[in-house]
């Protein structure tokens, strides 16, 4: 099976995509650790389409993220499209949380990157998670939904997951 999870920034999309690959023994991709190189350097297009080819090349997998740009090649093969689409305080709430822990733990994120969230950062930049939370709820919430009727990608079935609730029983529910 090959799942893409998506969903704006804070959604929860990395938790569920994690507790979906569990629950099917199937690997886990996340599309940020293809993406960020060291030190918050930014991988060109064409490194990141080649680093994701390599990483769809398994049976199965459960790939979390969105980078709109690579849709061709992450839905070119995928069985189901997975959208967490939780309330808009929600997602801020859970976004200025992850925000804080990892300021505060300064862990790092992509294991080999050194990359790590700083309260700069993650409060007072251009480049904060929150803000870009902010700026893309909405305008993501018209474009999932558009894409889900869609012509295009009517072969594929999209899950549509609206609470913690809901993605508990749909994990729940998947079968290896």
């Amino acid at each position: 099976m090959k799942i893409n999870v998506i969903g704006t920034s804070g959604s929860g999309k990395s938790t569920v995509a994690r507790a979906i690959a569990r629950q099917l023994a199937l690997p886990y991709i996340e599309m940020d650790a293809l993406f960020w190189l060291p030190h918050w350097g930014e991988s060109s297009d064409e490194q990141l389409f080649a680093k994701l080819e390599q990483a769809l090349q398994q049976p199965g997998w459960v790939l979390d993220g969105n980078y709109n740009r690579t849709r061709t090649v992450k839905w070119r093969d995928v069985d189901i499209i997975v959208w967490v689409d939780y309330s808009f305080t929600r997602t801020l709430y859970q976004a200025i949380r992850r925000a804080i822990t990892r300021a505060w733990t300064q862990q790092e994120i992509w294991p080999g990157t050194g990359c790590r969230e700083s309260f700069r950062k993650s409060f007072f930049s251009r480049d904060s998670i929150i803000l870009w939370t902010l700026k893309t709820w909405r305008k993501n919430r018209r474009s999932y939904q558009a894409l889900m009727h869609d012509s295009r990608y009517q072969h594929l079935q999209f899950v549509h997951l609206t609470s913690p609730q809901q993605s508990q029983q749909f994990i729940a529910g998947l079968t290896k």
